[in-house]
């Protein structure tokens, strides 16, 4: 990890897939990023991101742990409306890309992109999220042994769920 890569978040947080990018803005979280196990731990420098860095600790520690964080308002009302949906998945459960759009009276590949487009990962957890057939994508990859899909992977086996591998 360069200086400036590392500059480019307010704090990082290691994670047993690698490490959580945190980005702050007015005393609200406006971002988390997965990253590779490259980027090496950023203590945080403020009490939001150390309690960002707790919650995100307590949830690796226990899959049922609930979140509880200022959220920066991002996306579309459409965006809103699927995340809404995405974050009322309990742990431990999965719905498929379809199941949210009838949900929400919308169409999955629209799901699927405002799935791709959440700040707040983990969050909203859209790793909760999979294909009718499989895992599905995550975070716009779809590269099977890519490290989005290993994330998404080890997430829903934290979770409980193995079907998807690790």
């Amino acid at each position: 990890m360069t200086k400036a890569e590392s500059e480019l978040f307010d704090s990082i947080v290691r994670a047993p897939f690698g490490a959580v990018g945190i980005r702050t803005a007015n005393d609200l979280l406006s971002e988390l990023v997965y990253l590779p196990a490259r980027f090496e731990e950023k203590a945080p420098s403020d009490a939001l991101n150390l309690q960002i860095h707790q919650q995100l600790l307590a949830y690796f520690d226990d899959a049922h742990f609930r979140f509880s964080l200022p959220l920066q308002p991002r996306g579309s009302e459409f965006q809103n409306r699927v995340w809404r949906a995405i974050a009322a998945i309990p742990c431990g459960s999965v719905l498929t890309y379809g199941e949210v759009a009838r949900q929400i009276r919308s169409a999955p590949r629209a799901v699927g992109q405002a799935c791709g487009a959440n700040w707040y990962p983990l969050v909203i957890p859209c790793h909760r999220v999979t294909a009718a057939t499989g895992l599905g994508g995550f975070s716009h990859h779809d590269d099977e042994s890519g490290f989005h899909l290993g994330v998404k992977r080890w997430l829903l086996a934290h979770e409980g769920l193995t079907q998807y591998g690790t």
